[in-house]
């Protein structure tokens, strides 16, 4: 079970700060992603982490601006974003998949490599 918190109302340029609370996943199993969707856009792949490696990845739209990282002792995977614009508006949603599918894929951002998925969370930047 994937549950998001810490989405909110920001204005452009400011900071929030997204949480995934995992639960009944062997969290170091996985790799965890997260993903937006906007009304009338199709669900985007965000940014991923890879608990095998460390490895993490973004679009290139977030690239600098946003930080993902995970709290294996609390089981959470975070997502940090920064120099927030409307255009990051949306509903975000966290999601995992089993380590090994992850590997042996080389598209982190495909939503159905993802097994499980939250509820998600909105955001929404004010201009």
């Amino acid at each position: 079970q994937l549950v998001e918190s810490g989405g909110g109302l920001v204005q452009a340029g400011g900071s929030l700060r997204l949480s995934c609370v995992t639960s009944e996943l062997t969290f170091d199993d996985y790799a965890f992603g997260w993903f937006r969707q906007a009304p009338g856009k199709e669900r985007e792949g965000v940014s991923c982490i890879s608990k095998s490696d460390g490895s993490a990845y973004y679009a290139d739209s977030v690239q600098g601006r946003f930080t993902i990282s995970s709290d294996s002792a609390k089981t959470t995977v975070y997502l940090q974003m920064t120099g927030l614009t409307p255009e990051d508006t949306a509903v975000y949603y966290c999601a995992a998949v089993a380590a090994d599918l992850f590997s042996a894929s080389d598209a982190w951002h495909a939503a159905d490599l993802y097994a499980y998925w939250g509820q998600g969370t909105q955001v929404t930047v004010s201009s």
